[in-house]
């Protein structure tokens, strides 16, 4: 595939792996060792206003999840599970001078939001990867939390993703620079997959699976929905195509898993995604059953991890 915003002349680039074994977090940006200073604007934190290693050296895991109140959720879950002393009802979110995102951090676990699509957990990514890079973290894990939609799976279970594909059903994620497409291999941690599974084997009725995750770049017309503003195939020639991606091992789609396994692996971490699915096999367009069952579904996510963490 071409982005319409490059030029098709034009070669593709692959990028790939470079820090295999290495227990550091690392940038890829030659720039940086120039600058004076470095300013994270959106997690309101920077490289001369906060003694970023003091603040975040510790830091072994990462959980990232769309929603600031399901991030705070979490960490106060974890609080409790970890232990720790003080009130985990009042925690502090560290990002509060800004409304871009969320970030708590509960020992040595950082919670943080990362919003919608690619675009936006992009945008946090890069600022954390940075963060946790000026703080010298290593062998630092990160793993995505977060509701999708199901295909061919019933309603509630939990999908650990092995490998993130484009819609095309490719383990690749394409990233427009400057008029050069490149293209980044999206693979997973699969150790970590299969830790988390066996994580997930503890808790009674707890329906979890290994399998492809498809990222679109819209939550309407990129997911086959036929309720958006715009739409311009037919009920048939969805099905048809959701059973393609179907056989060809996706379970589950959402719209942040290549931009986020891409980064991670780029920059030396271990990075897994979780999902919960809240739509029924095949997707209607939207829950099939109330929200209050939905988002129970979440605290079952959060109490595997809390298995793994420990």
């Amino acid at each position: 595939m071409t982005s319409l915003l490059a030029d098709s002349s034009k070669p593709f680039m692959a990028e790939r792996k470079s820090y295999a074994g290495n227990r550091f977090v690392h940038v890829k940006n030659p720039h940086l060792d120039s600058m004076d200073e470095d300013i994270l604007y959106h997690l309101d934190l920077g490289t001369k206003t906060h003694n970023l290693p003091a603040m975040f050296g510790d830091i072994k895991f990462v959980c990232v999840g769309g929603s600031p109140n399901r991030m705070k959720a979490f960490a106060q879950f974890m609080h409790k599970e970890l232990g720790l002393k003080g009130d985990g009802e009042n925690i502090k979110d560290i990002c509060a001078g800004t409304d871009r995102y969320c970030m708590y951090k509960v020992g040595l676990v950082l919670s943080i939001s990362h919003g919608m699509g690619i675009p936006s957990i992009s945008i946090m990514l890069h600022e954390l990867i940075k963060l946790l890079h000026h703080a010298k973290c290593c062998d630092v894990t990160i793993i995505r939390i977060g509701t999708s939609g199901g295909l061919g799976i019933e309603p509630g279970s939990v999908v650990v993703t092995d490998t993130a594909v484009d819609s095309f059903f490719k383990p690749q994620f394409e990233q427009v620079i400057l008029d050069n497409v490149v293209v980044r291999s999206t693979e997973l941690d699969k150790d970590l997959a299969e830790e988390l599974l066996n994580c997930s084997k503890e808790i009674p009725d707890f329906p979890t699976l290994i399998g492809h995750t498809m990222c679109t770049y819209d939550f309407y017309e990129g997911q086959g929905r036929l309720d958006g503003a715009l739409c311009s195939f037919s009920h048939e020639k969805k099905l048809e195509y959701l059973k393609r991606a179907y056989n060809a091992g996706v379970r589950n789609i959402e719209m942040e898993s290549t931009v986020f396994a891409a980064m991670c692996g780029l920059c030396g971490l271990k990075g897994k995604i979780s999902s919960s699915l809240v739509f029924g096999p095949f997707r209607s367009p939207h829950p099939p059953f109330p929200l209050p069952l939905l988002e129970g579904t979440k605290p079952i996510i959060m109490v595997c991890l809390a298995i793994y963490l420990q």
